[in-house]
């Protein structure tokens, strides 16, 4: 029976590798709750992880692909993927969930190191792998152990362990921090830049002032133009209307010998009125019509006439106007309309560049407000902090204490230091001044005092490879409630222990399980027995090449592979009773781990 109670929503249900280091080709079903995979030595099982890495989007190398092969590639079938931000990642690559909420993810190194990936069928940026493991799996490795020792991460920890406690102040701090942060930079610009920008605000009021004075309209420079045109040319367009006026409506003494077109059309209209033929006095509408368009014509050339102006005074005016504006399209911009745009926003950035000492006395109070708000917030974070550290503490020593770390325990402080009163962030919290950060204005350190009497020294230089391996295991058990992903993966977690606390690590690994998929590379028999399934690196040679591949084991194999890793005892009948006597206390151990969590 799996020690699973319950259904994880995004698993990682396959996982295919081609090409990859020793592996030609193999296919991992996993399980969804507890996969281990064994093998002897050089098999191959850190390819495993390796593939993982991989499919997350990690770096790329050309020297994992296989000898021989031109690429490596890595397939994962995720399930469970539909309606969370997962399928969000997916549909905004341009990709696709399957009708059952599964998504294949790929990921192929040439044997020259470029590096492609593909989702649901797309090709996307391998960025956008990354963006997708950060939401349904969780790589723990040494290199995630060393991570564990920044103080980054360390605090992440503790606020992942707090969740709301820690994350609705911090939200409120973040805010008001952005704000803070601006009004800042604002004052501190305008106090550092204040001469620069004052003279760059007389400049902008002297523009201003030019502008306004000359007051220009919009077009007001392609109407003068056309004005001062027909000023300059008024005699020979005046003749020219005449001349088209007299050919329309006639000689204007009524000279009956310079008929104009009226004249004549009006003479024609008569004629076929007249006439017999009903052909011709059908034509006689369309003259109508004719002699009522140039009465129109005529009428016009008359106003247009009179509206000709020969006033020299007037054309000194218009070519005075037309020089003033040229002045400001000499400065500002190449028409008046650009002029008009220049000065509109003039006024906007003289409208950000008050330097007076109101203004800046008026930042300086927003400023100062501000800090207030985001000191109040600040230590509401703090405080969240160090309350949760106190139960994070014993949350994790008493995990360590099954895992045969009894003595050892585990301090979380959280502390400020102080710097600067120069410090670009510098803020005053509780009277004394501290770094605000992104993340507040707290330090987080786990200490680990290995026994009674011992120092806190930090993690790193307390525990050896072994015990910060098992430090991990116990966060990460500890934290099982905050994880935000569903597929959890462990390699190495076991290094340096064996007997009683490998046993332990096996029974907090099928704790986790049930509320997550765990993926285990382990060489522990005692580890591998609480597997809900056992999956087997094996190596062969053909043609003095070697290649591995990837099986899953039946019960009667597993006791076969166990007794293997019980110091190679697969061909002793002690051997394989000890390792049935290993999968039986898993087992029952798992079942009533089950009815207690039910």
């Amino acid at each position: 029976m799996s020690a699973r109670a319950t259904t994880v929503v995004d698993v990682l249900a396959e996982m295919r590798i081609q090409g990859l280091g020793v592996i030609e080709d193999a296919l991992l079903e996993l399980h969804s709750g507890f996969t281990v995979v064994t093998g002897e030595t050089g098999a191959g099982k850190t390819m495993v992880v390796s593939g993982l890495h991989l499919l997350s989007g990690g770096r790329s190398e050309a020297s994992k692909v296989r000898v021989g092969s031109a690429k490596a590639v890595v397939e994962g079938r995720f399930e469970g993927v539909g309606g969370g931000p997962a399928e969000r990642t997916v549909t905004d690559a341009g990709a696709d969930v399957d009708d059952d909420g599964s998504v294949i993810a790929l990921r192929s190194v040439s044997a020259d190191g470029r590096s492609r990936a593909h989702l649901g069928g797309r090709s996307v940026p391998v960025g956008v792998l990354a963006e997708l493991s950060e939401q349904l799996l969780a790589v723990h490795g040494q290199n995630d152990q060393l991570r564990l020792l920044r103080p980054a991460e360390q605090r992440a920890v503790i606020d992942r362990f707090a969740g709301p406690a820690v994350a609705g102040p911090l939200e409120h701090y973040r805010r008001v921090r952005a704000q803070w942060q601006d009004v800042v930079t604002e004052l501190a610009e305008r106090s550092t830049r204040s001469r620069e920008m004052a003279q760059q605000a007389d400049l902008l009021r002297h523009g201003l002032a030019e502008i306004e004075a000359v007051e220009p309209m919009a077009g007001e420079d392609t109407e003068l133009t056309e004005l001062i045109k027909r000023m300059a040319a008024v005699d020979e367009l005046r003749t020219a209307a005449s001349a088209a006026q007299a050919a329309v409506a006639g000689a204007g003494d009524g000279d009956p010998d310079q008929p104009g077109a009226l004249g004549l059309i009006g003479e024609a209209q008569r004629r076929l009125a007249s006439a017999e033929d009903e052909v011709l006095r059908g034509m006689e509408p369309r003259l109508a019509e004719a002699s009522v368009l140039l009465a129109d014509v005529g009428t016009e050339l008359g106003t247009y006439l009179d509206s000709l102006d020969a006033d020299p005074q007037r054309l000194e005016q218009a070519l005075a106007r037309q020089a003033d504006l040229k002045k400001l399209t000499r400065k500002y911009a190449a028409d008046v309309d650009g002029v008009l745009a220049w000065a509109e926003d003039a006024r906007r950035r003289l409208a950000t560049m008050d330097t007076s000492e109101e203004a800046l006395a008026e930042l300086a109070a927003r400023r100062d407000e501000l800090a207030a708000e985001l000191a109040g917030h600040a230590s509401a974070v703090s405080a969240a902090r160090g309350k949760a550290a106190g139960e994070l503490a014993g949350a994790i020593t008493a995990e360590l204490s099954g895992l045969a770390m009894g003595q050892a325990q585990i301090d979380v402080t959280v502390s400020q230091r102080e710097v600067p009163a120069d410090d670009p962030q510098a803020l005053t919290v509780d009277g004394r001044t501290v770094h605000a950060g992104p993340d507040g204005v707290d330090e987080v350190e786990l200490r680990l005092r290995s026994h009674k009497g011992a120092p806190a020294l930090p993690v790193h230089k307390a525990a050896s490879g072994g015990e910060l391996s098992r430090v991990m295991l116990a966060i990460e058990v500890v934290l099982a409630h905050a994880d935000t992903v569903g597929t959890l993966v462990f390699d190495e977690v076991d290094a340096g222990v064996g007997g009683r606390a490998a046993v332990e690590i096996g029974r907090r690994l099928a704790r986790l399980a049930v509320s997550h998929q765990v993926l285990v590379v382990t060489h522990l028999p005692q580890v591998a027995a609480f597997a809900d399934r056992h999956l087997v690196v094996d190596k062969g040679t053909d043609g003095g090449v070697t290649r591995s591949g990837v099986r899953v084991l039946e019960q009667s194999e597993r006791v076969v592979e166990l007794a293997r890793m019980l110091a190679g005892m697969d061909g002793t009948e002690t051997g394989r009773a000890h390792a049935e006597e290993l999968l039986a206390a898993a087992d029952a151990d798992k079942k009533k781990f089950t009815r207690k969590k039910r």
